[in-house]
């Protein structure tokens, strides 16, 4: 009988174990993560305002390990020997017909003074320092931003970043603080977004001049201190900052001699392969895929690719060619609070729609969709 192990317990790897099972995988499963849960990322933008709180986006996964037939080993991947067939772990040895890696990505935290800067998709914790310190201030400035990797720049999650932007603005007017606060916007970008498609970099931009959010874009980031955020272009001050970093790979990759990208993700080809290692295969932002360069981050493109991977590996454990590939597909609500805009862009598409409450509760709707697999 054959053996898959999964590395991660995000997106990408849930899915993987949901589709391995729905084409009728009759193998074990071994899923290797420090913990059986887990967090809906998407929704710590609502942790802030208090809409959704850690417990609401934490999912315990027992009961969906039990159901899929997965046995969970608690540890973390530390390396990789015999061609990928086992795998390094903290909890030791796992021995793998075929691996799929979808650990996750790393923060680069290379500029100084970066401990002054709360990154928000870090995780529960992170949001809900977000939240403590708003409710501490008085008035102030905040200061929201993102950056890429610069030897690799489509490896950043900048989407997130507009949303806790617009939903801090949204959520001080219902609290009736606005007027005390300044909120800025910096980027080294000189258009942020792009990767939205260029209406959609218009729409933000105009956006932010309509609800009073200012900007600081095209300069080149050199460090953080407690009270502000220096670059080439000058000084920002800041009572808070939110800063989210361009993004490489996991530590444990150096352990291993898997082909890695300039940016230091995998290596992987269109059907989510590593290349070089037979039945190795890569999904989310642990890897580095071909197409073109404004191939999401995110939890969709990830599904997407496990999607892809788990057709493929099941292929080649039958003796079949590997042969599946995946969309290229942004798909996003850039959310408010209470409002948000559509955005959907593919190699032939991009269509972006204006800031309505009805992408808001699709929102929220897709949210308790895609959680009711998991509960």
């Amino acid at each position: 009988m054959h053996r898959v192990t999964i590395v991660g317990s995000g997106f990408g790897a849930l899915t993987s174990v949901q589709g391995l099972r729905e084409a009728g995988f009759k193998g074990d499963v071994t899923l290797v993560s420090p913990r059986a849960e887990f967090v809906y990322y998407p929704g710590l933008i609502w942790v802030p305002s208090g809409r959704r709180s850690g417990e609401d986006l934490r999912l315990d996964l027992k009961a969906f390990f039990r159901r899929m037939g997965v046995v969970h080993i608690a540890g973390e991947a530390t390396g990789l020997r015999d061609g990928g067939r086992i795998l390094e772990s903290s909890a030791g040895d796992i021995a793998n017909d075929g691996l799929i890696i979808a650990s996750g990505g790393r923060f680069i935290k290379k500029l100084p003074g970066i401990e002054h800067a709360i990154t928000p998709c870090e995780g529960i914790a992170a949001a809900q320092q977000i939240r403590d310190r708003l409710k501490a201030l008085d008035g102030g400035t905040v200061a929201m931003g993102f950056a890429s990797n610069p030897n690799e720049p489509a490896s950043m999650r900048g989407g997130p970043i507009f949303e806790f932007l617009f939903g801090l603005d949204r959520q001080l007017r219902r609290e009736g603080r606005r007027n005390r606060f300044r909120i800025i916007f910096f980027t080294p970008a000189e258009r942020p977004g792009n990767r939205l498609g260029p209406k959609a970099v218009d729409k933000l931009l105009a956006e932010m001049r309509k609800v009073g959010i200012e900007t600081h874009l095209g300069h080149k980031l050199k460090g953080f201190s407690a009270e502000k955020i220096t670059t080439e272009g000058g000084e920002i001050p800041a009572d808070l900052i939110i800063f989210m970093p361009g993004m490489t790979g996991n530590p444990w990759f150096d352990k291993t001699e898997l082909p890695r990208s300039p940016g230091g993700l995998l290596q992987a080809d269109a059907q989510c392969r590593v290349p070089g290692f037979e039945r190795v295969y890569v999904v989310g932002d642990s890897g580095s895929f071909p197409g073109p360069e404004w191939m999401p981050k995110q939890a969709h493109m990830a599904d997407l690719q496990a999607k892809a991977a788990v057709k493929n590996l099941t292929s080649e454990l039958a003796g079949r060619a590997p042969t599946a590939t995946f969309d290229v597909e942004l798909l996003c609500i850039v959310d408010a609070n209470d409002r948000g805009m559509l955005v959907w862009r593919t190699e032939k598409a991009n269509l972006v729609l204006p800031s309505l409450r009805v992408f808001h509760w699709l929102k929220r709707l897709f949210e308790w969709w895609y959680l009711r697999h998991y509960r």
